[in-house]
């Protein structure tokens, strides 16, 4: 996605050169004239932060959500419904959902039906969020997992979706002297595997959000939007220490589309969520 109000540098210098005419010189002119700001134009939210309200009243949840002022929302599971259901509910209350997370477990077991299923609900992406310990050991272990995702993201892509992978703060300790994180973007193919980074699990193994965003643009369609605070506890967006303007003024380098808010343990999840969304609505980058 591009950030909304997001207007081209270039052209809007070009657009100022036309009041040259009054003959105040363009610096003079552009200084009188802020640059416009860029916001989310469409904020999400990744249903994990409320899954124990998603699994008691799924449409009283998911209402409550969009009456908040969420567009978008990322599934981890649907909650017992199928998904023709999980379509329907969402179009009853004004939502999409470009996203949703599967386990890994199902890319060697399962996964036409995992694509079947993520292209009812009407997905764009297809994330698996979790390698278990026994696959990520060694450094070869970590480029099979590369491998692997590049056979998944195959089939995703012929499917009409884009594989994604979302990351926690493991991805960062060293392993036989490499960053795990960096050999899954060199092993498996750029065009195939896409990356959804959580902020705050990068932040938490201290990797460098920027730095992967420059050295790997585009790759980042999706990212998780969660704070921290001085003590590395997660809260509410905007409550913590990221610092989120200087993140999201590379938006467009990463390729960041779709922003979820996620909190994995908020105290009242509804008013977790409303301070989140709340911040994002008003921040300018």
């Amino acid at each position: 996605m591009r950030p909304g109000n997001a207007v081209n540098r270039r052209e809007f210098v070009a657009g100022l050169g036309g009041l040259a005419a009054a003959a105040t010189p363009l610096s003079r002119l552009v200084s009188r004239f802020p640059f416009p700001v860029s916001r989310i134009e469409k904020i999400g939210l990744q249903l994990y932060t409320v899954r124990g309200l998603m699994a008691k009243d799924f449409h009283g949840t998911l209402a409550e959500v969009a009456k908040i002022g969420y567009r978008e929302v990322e599934f981890a599971g649907y909650f017992g419904h199928t998904p023709k259901d999980v379509r329907a509910a969402l179009g009853m209350h004004g939502l999409s959902a470009p996203s949703a997370h599967m386990p890994f477990e199902r890319i060697r077991s399962g996964w036409d039906q995992v694509l079947d299923d993520a292209r009812t609900v009407g997905h764009e992406y297809v994330v698996v969020a979790w390698i278990p310990e026994e696959e990520r050991r060694t450094a070869d272990g970590w480029r099979r997992v590369g491998e692997l995702f590049t056979s998944a993201g195959e089939k995703t892509r012929a499917a009409g979706m884009q594989f994604a992978f979302h990351n926690h703060n493991y991805e960062f300790t060293p392993v036989e002297g490499r960053i795990p994180y960096d050999i899954l973007l060199e092993s498996s193919d750029r065009s195939l595997v896409q990356f959804e980074m959580d902020l705050y699990w990068i932040t938490s193994g201290k990797g460098d959000p920027l730095a992967y965003f420059k050295q790997y643009p585009g790759r980042f369609p999706c990212v998780h939007v969660k704070d921290m605070d001085a003590a590395g506890k997660m809260v509410d967006v905007g409550t913590g220490t990221i610092d989120w303007k200087r993140i999201f003024a590379q938006s467009g380098q990463a390729g960041i589309r779709h922003y979820f808010v996620e909190h994995d343990e908020p105290a009242v999840p509804f008013d977790s969520i409303r301070a989140s969304y709340e911040y994002l609505k008003r921040l300018e980058f």
